[in-house]
This record gives structure tokens, sequence and C-alpha cells, in this order.
């Protein structure tokens, strides 16, 4: 169903903000903050708004060809947690293409690879605060062609599920890095489960 067919309030109207100044706060390899001044379409001003400037991340579902699911598990320092998600990271600077992007994502954290990667959504990560979007993808067939190459900050494990098992990891909250959760119930979902 498309948006348009949804019941909605004829008489409020969306009006985007105007940014009236816009500078940056904090820049850093790791982080950049900008703050803006904007004007709510009500006329209120604030001059307090900050926003993180975060680049484009891919995340990708991979898929053996004996149905197993290849997620890695790190340690999260904001959350203090070893966390169990879908293999991805940031675009590079200088890359133009997310889908090599996911490509080369998957292989650093996993040592795995595709040729069938197909894009499945992007979507905003928080729209609220930060800059970026993230790309999902379903990668069918994906066998171990290397090591994994990973920065020296990086300890990663890399953990096969069965697909089957997949979709009760996300009800029970054995999965709850909000990325992942999506891209596993959309990937289910496309795979016709």
């Amino acid at each position: 169903m498309r948006l348009s067919a949804y019941h909605h309030d004829k008489e409020k109207k969306i009006e985007p903000w105007k940014t009236l100044k816009s500078e940056l706060v904090f820049e850093h390899p790791w982080y950049t903050l900008r703050r803006d001044h904007v004007q709510l379409p009500s006329g209120q001003q604030l001059d307090d708004y900050f926003v993180s400037v975060r680049p484009h991340v891919v995340l990708v579902f991979p898929l053996t060809p004996d149905r197993q699911v290849i997620f890695v598990r790190q340690y999260k320092h904001a959350a203090g947690q070893i966390l169990l998600e879908l293999p991805g990271g940031v675009v590079d600077e200088g890359e133009t293409c997310v889908l090599e992007a996911a490509r080369r994502e998957l292989l650093e954290e996993t040592g795995y690879a595709s040729d069938t990667v197909e894009p499945l959504l992007e979507v905003f990560d928080n729209p609220t605060k930060d800059t970026n979007s993230l790309s999902f993808f379903l990668a069918r067939d994906v066998r171990q062609i290397a090591e994994q190459h990973l920065d020296e900050t990086e300890n990663i494990e890399v953990v096969q599920v069965p697909l089957h098992e997949v979709e009760g990891l996300v009800l029970r909250g054995e999965i709850r890095v909000s990325g992942s959760v999506a891209l596993c119930l959309l990937a289910l979902r496309r795979l016709g489960l």
C-alpha cells in the first residue's frame, strides 16, 4: 500500500526547516559534529541544533549455499557489550559504488565473498541527529575465499547461524543492533521465509 493510500490530516502541512547558518564545531577522522542555526516553519529559531555528520554505511546479509548466515560478534564500546550483528561498515571516502563497498566490508570482516549481491533497501539510521543512510544488501552463495583483513582496532569473531534460526534470534532479542534486526527481517522476507 502506498503512503498516499493512508488517511492523513489534510489540514496539517509538514514543511522542512530552513538552515540559516551551519558550522563544524568538531572535526576528527572518527567523528564530525555540526551546529546548525535553523528556523522552524512556525518561525521559531534554534541556534544549537547539533548534527553528527556520518558517512554512508553498508550492511550485508550473507547466505552460504548450505543455508548458513554469516554473522560477526564484536565489542561495541558505546553500548559496552559484545553484540551479534551482520557484517558491514562505512563507505570509505573516495568509494563511489556502495555495492562494491558492501563486497569489500564483507570480505574484510569475514573473508567471505559472493558473485550475487543484490541491493534491498536504503534507509536512514537516525535522521533526527545523524546525516547518514544505510544500504542493505543480500549476498547469496557466499563462500570463504580469504582470511579476515581487520583494522588494528577490530577484533571480530565470525559466526555461522542456520538460516531457519535467524528469525528466532531476532524475536528473542539476541540480535539487538537495529540495522541488523531490520536487514534480517527484510532478507528473510525476500527469501520467502
